[in-house]
């Protein structure tokens, strides 16, 4: 039975090509694993780098979760090194960090200003970006997960900036690479080809994929770079589910160290809950990763400062100490 409600007709959209559309970031803004300007003193680094070695050491699951704004600051060479040391289990993503990271290897470029092309309704509709969906629904045809059906598109492909792709970095290493999305959220489901059923599906696959790296948490670490709802809201139902089948073979996932790297000025004590009057409350990272989720026997910390400073200054200390 169809809806009785009318819906929009994406065949009077009108697309333009990305290169009419003015770019706030290109490849050559991307740093180099030398170029971090910005020091980061954060006393309690050296013991997030330190829980991420011990678990790498003893093979429980080192998890990153991150939003796009680690793309965005250039910080993709970072991510992809640690990736091809063998640093993390699972690279957590949202569709954001999907779009991205294919326009930088495809176009070189990546970014655009909303105040520019809001007004005009040309905001996300770019042709080459849309592609994507045709990449999502292939893949998902082929039992694929949403992300490893764009590392591995852009793995093969000729894009002239391959090399600098997360997605790609993932899908040669074998790592998964997660993209959770929610529809209506990014810029290619403004697109006639995008197929909610695939990205749905392809979606709900990587969060089984994530889920099932949760279960090897005992004794691991969850990173979080500047994810303040996907992040924690999608590692807290995949530490239930995960904790629900371990309790069931006599188990427990209880030594977890997560840490939050963020901007927000979170007040008093960290280890507990804010009261339900305070804006703090409301900030998921928070509660959930620093307070609940390790309450049974877990570590957390607060790393407040600019991806900027923060990634490379993690990526030092671990590098050096795997050197």
């Amino acid at each position: 039975m169809a809806s009785k409600y009318p819906t929009f007709d994406r065949s009077k959209l009108h697309l333009l090509p990305l290169a009419q559309r003015a770019h706030d970031m290109e490849i050559a803004d991307l740093l180099d694993l030398t170029d971090a300007a910005n020091a980061c003193d954060c006393a309690d680094l050296p013991h997030v780098a330190q829980a991420v070695l011990a678990a790498r050491s003893h093979g429980a699951s080192r998890i990153m979760m991150m939003g796009a704004h680690v793309i965005k600051q250039g910080l993709s060479r970072y991510v992809i090194d640690l990736i091809d040391r063998g640093v993390i289990s699972v690279l957590a993503t949202n569709g954001a960090c999907a779009i991205h990271d294919y326009e930088l290897a495809r176009l070189g470029a990546t970014t655009e200003s909303v105040a520019r092309y809001i007004s005009d309704g040309q905001f996300g509709l770019w042709t080459e970006t849309g592609e994507l969906n045709d990449i999502i629904a292939a893949g998902d045809a082929g039992g694929l997960g949403f992300g490893e059906a764009v590392g591995k598109a852009i793995a093969a492909s000729d894009m002239p900036h391959k090399d600098d792709s997360i997605f790609a970095a993932a899908w040669r290493a074998g790592v998964p690479i997660t993209v959770h999305v929610g529809i209506g959220y990014d810029i290619v489901h403004e697109h006639p080809s995008a197929d909610g059923a695939a990205i749905g599906s392809a979606s709900y696959r990587d969060f089984l994929i994530f889920a099932r790296v949760v279960q090897g948490l005992q004794g691991g670490v969850v990173l979080n770079f500047g994810s303040a709802v996907m992040g924690p809201e999608v590692y807290l139902k995949a530490l239930a589910m995960a904790r629900n089948v371990a309790a069931g073979t006599g188990k427990q996932i209880t030594d977890i160290t997560t840490a939050v790297f963020d901007l927000a000025d979170l007040p008093g004590d960290l280890t507990a809950e804010a009261s339900k009057d305070s804006s703090a409350y409301y900030f998921r990272p928070y509660k959930t990763m620093l307070v609940r989720t390790v309450a049974d026997g877990g570590k957390s910390y607060y790393i407040r400062g600019d991806h900027k400073a923060t990634l490379p200054a993690l990526h030092r200390l671990i590098t050096t100490q795997l050197s």
